[in-house]
């Protein structure tokens, strides 16, 4: 990272900059076979159209609060750093009825609903795909942030000393968050570029956030992330930890 990083977006074009072709998230689901690999440049494009979408077609801005109602999910990495991007604050797992914008995955839409503004359902199938049928009162994702621009520049400034993420409660200004990822680097054994952590925690508390993107991306390393990593025996994880090159593991 740069010494002016000082929000999780920030962190993200200090990637792009560096080494754009490196792998950032390879994501594992379990429960499907499904692996998805995504180099720092295709991560930062999902996250520029993303916030795209949420700046222009949601209206979303500075201090509006983004209820994520979504699991360890390569998309939901993409929302938090597309949050961040706008100003916006994620809110992961928060309640839709204090929400400007709920986005929800399949099996969060009944809970979703209570959300009085825009409202966003993640499909979370294989490659991205869209629901067959776009759930009633939601916008699906994947067929609007195709067509959103590949480049991102917010209408106001980001300001890191503003609320930037509540997990389990919590709240972090963007610096904060910054702050934080780097400090749990050393007891996630991240010890910089290259280091490659393999993570089967939820997003719902700073723990598995942290492990599962946030700070692999601030010291320059890459996450693994596994949803329903439960359903993988020990040897099938141990030949995982050994093709992926993985360093560290969190589960």
């Amino acid at each position: 990272m740069n010494a002016t990083d000082r929000t999780p977006a920030d962190l993200l074009a200090s990637a792009l900059a560096a080494d754009p072709g490196r792998p950032l998230v390879t994501f594992y689901d379990d429960a499907t076979g499904e692996r998805v690999e995504l180099s720092v440049a295709t991560f930062a494009n999902w996250v520029a159209k993303t916030a795209n979408l949420l700046q222009g077609d949601l209206s979303a801005g500075p201090g509006d609060r983004v209820a994520l109602l979504l699991p360890a999910h390569w998309q939901t990495a993409v929302w938090l750093l597309a949050c961040s991007s706008v100003g916006v604050v994620a809110d992961l797992g928060g309640d839709p009825a204090a929400a400007d914008v709920v986005v929800s995955g399949p099996d969060a839409l009944d809970a979703a609903r209570a959300c009085r503004g825009e409202r966003v359902a993640l499909a979370l199938r294989p490659l991205g795909g869209r629901f067959p049928q776009t759930p009633e009162g939601f916008v699906d994702y994947a067929v609007e942030v195709p067509g959103q621009g590949d480049r991102f520049v917010p209408f106001a400034p980001v300001d890191p000393e503003e609320p930037a993420l509540i997990v389990a409660g919590a709240e972090f200004s963007g610096a904060e968050v910054v702050e934080r990822a780097l400090a749990d680097a050393p007891s996630l054994d991240l010890t910089g570029p290259g280091s490659r952590l393999l993570s089967g925690l939820p997003y719902d508390t700073w723990e598995g956030v942290s492990a599962g993107l946030l700070s692999p991306l601030a010291v320059g390393g890459s996450v693994v992330l596994c949803w329903h990593l439960d359903r993988l025996g020990e040897e099938a994880l141990a030949q995982r930890i050994e093709s992926e090159r993985v360093t560290s593991v969190r589960r």
